[in-house]
């Protein structure tokens, strides 16, 4: 009996979308399941409070690849990059440091604090640029196993090897970046803490870890990689991050690709060994010759296949695979947005700074981190206010403006089995504490808001224990070791079942490339499949 479809894909967040986007382009079959209401995962721009929307999970536009927004087009369908000033942190009282794409601005703020550290940030920037190539290079290689002892395999690791020949010596580079600690690694360069915690801070945002904890250098770069010619750069997204989701979907469906709402998948059917299928929770089945899933490797292997068709190696490695998180996320609706107290639009050269780090030092950084780290929310957090009303007016109503705070730390799990219940109120007020100090006043002009810890992030949208990258960024969770070892080409052990998220090679963000990825291996595979 033929199938329903070709392809299903299971989760319609922005690398479902793609996934399914380039396989309905190749001419196949395709339907996207999704759970919720509404499409876009993680990417979604929902009303939270009255007359308020927001970019209520992602919030920023940085890594969607030029590559995916040119093959589908997605200017046409309504991506529109808007511009965010340069990062603006405010450092207590009247001090502040800006930091900016234009190099001789950042040296120029740079050596106010330190004029040996805005002589060498050239030099500096040319090394980190250098490394972010290096590893941009390997973005869209499907990562082969090296220790399977099979002709394909050795075919495979000596193509990867010689496309990539021209690393040499640079790789020791990259092997810095994924074992030092993002404190030791900018030590190297930099004396001031300030200079330090200004690029430690990428470190921080969505892992389980402080600034001097081993392997949070190669999170800095991760954060870094986006590429932005051809991209319309870096900054808000008109209509929030939901217009990047919906214009993948209308691309898609331009090619057939269909999209079924309020359809949560209970189970991936196979059969002889070959996945032929979903059921969803009302009990309807669809079959297809292949499915994709673009839900973490943790839902995917240990709730939607049963046990029966993995290997127990697997299993065991899903078990293993980092997902704790404890990034938090507000989101606030306000009479008018913060007003730090040591921003001068004279001084900086720009009329507010939409984009801000508030994390005043390498040790309050690494301070958030201890309090998570035994169990409790940070009692002074770091977090990122943007502000996109400034430049979108379609956000919220005329003169008032939306807030997306982005924050650590807030642990999946309270020490002494507290529960978050009573304590997202006491984080609330720590967050808005630490906005009152350097933007004084500011909470006394929030309307609403809401606050999402991880357990809500992984309600919500899936997110395993509320990671935001579906997991780690260490060296012991990327390329052939992401999710597990042997089954990171996007492939699984049961025929016809592939990955397409975020616990696949190269992780989390909204770049989009996991799901090309994906969809070009299946695309080579198709033949033999059907």
């Amino acid at each position: 009996m033929a199938a329903d479809y070709d392809v299903i894909v299971i989760g319609s967040g922005h690398n479902g979308l793609v996934c399914g986007a380039y396989l309905a382009k190749a001419g196949l079959k395709t339907l996207v399941l999704e759970r919720r209401e509404l499409v876009g995962g993680a990417a979604v721009t929902e009303e939270f409070a009255p007359g308020f929307r927001a970019s209520r999970f992602s919030y920023v536009m940085s890594l969607l690849h030029p590559r995916v927004i040119r093959d589908l087009d997605l200017r046409d369908y309504g991506l529109e990059v808007l511009p965010a000033n340069d990062l603006f942190c405010p450092l207590g009282g009247d001090q502040y440091i800006v930091y900016s794409d234009d190099l001789a601005k950042t040296q120029v703020e740079f050596a106010r604090f330190s004029r040996r550290d805005a002589a060498i940030y050239p030099e500096f920037s040319r090394h980190l640029e250098e490394a972010a190539r290096l590893v941009r290079r390997l973005l869209f290689e499907t990562p082969v196993d090296p220790t399977r002892r099979r002709w394909r395999n050795f075919r495979e690791s000596a193509a990867l090897l010689w496309r990539q020949r021209s690393i040499g010596d640079r790789m020791y580079r990259l092997i810095d970046l994924l074992t030092q600690s993002a404190y030791d690694y900018l030590s190297v360069w930099f004396e001031s803490d300030v200079i330090k915690s200004v690029l430690g801070y990428y470190a921080c945002i969505g892992t389980f870890a402080g600034p001097r904890s081993p392997g949070t250098a190669y999170v800095i770069l991760h954060h870094l990689m986006g590429e932005h010619a051809g991209a319309g750069g870096w900054g808000f997204i008109r209509g929030g991050m939901g217009a990047i989701t919906q214009a993948i979907a209308r691309s898609g469906q331009r090619f057939g690709m269909q999209i079924l709402t309020s359809a949560p998948v209970a189970e991936v059917r196979v059969a002889d060994g070959r996945a032929r299928g979903v059921r969803i929770a009302d009990g309807r089945e669809f079959t297809a010759q292949l499915v994709v899933s673009n839900a973490d490797a943790k839902t995917l292997f240990r709730k939607l296949v049963r046990p029966e068709h993995l290997p127990p190696e697997l299993l065991a490695e899903i078990d293993a695979f980092r997902t704790f998180s404890t990034a938090f996320k507000m989101n606030i609706a306000a009479e008018s947005p913060p007003y730090y107290r040591a921003f001068d639009p004279q001084r900086t050269g720009f009329s507010y700074p939409t984009y801000v780090h508030l994390a005043p030092g390498i040790d309050y950084l690494e301070r958030a981190y201890d309090d998570a780290k035994y169990g409790w929310y940070s009692r002074q957090p770091f977090l990122t206010p943007v502000v996109p009303t400034i430049v979108d007016d379609s956000l919220a109503p005329p003169g008032k403006h939306v807030i997306n705070v982005f924050g650590g730390h807030a642990p999946y799990t309270l020490r002494g089995g507290a529960d978050w219940a009573q304590e997202k109120p006491n984080l609330a007020r720590a967050a808005f504490a630490v906005l009152d100090e350097m933007a004084p006043g500011f909470s006394q002009q929030v309307i609403d808001f809401e606050l999402l810890v991880p357990p809500d992030l992984e309600r919500i949208v899936g997110l395993p224990q509320g990671h935001i990258f579906h997991g780690e960024l260490s060296a012991d969770q990327l390329f052939w070791q992401r999710p597990v070892p042997h089954w990171a080409d996007y492939r699984t052990p049961v025929r016809g079942l592939y990955q397409c998220g975020s616990s696949t090679h190269p992780g989390g963000g909204v770049s989009g490339i996991p799901g090309h990825n994906a969809a070009r291996e299946i695309l080579r595979d198709w033949k033999r499949l059907k």
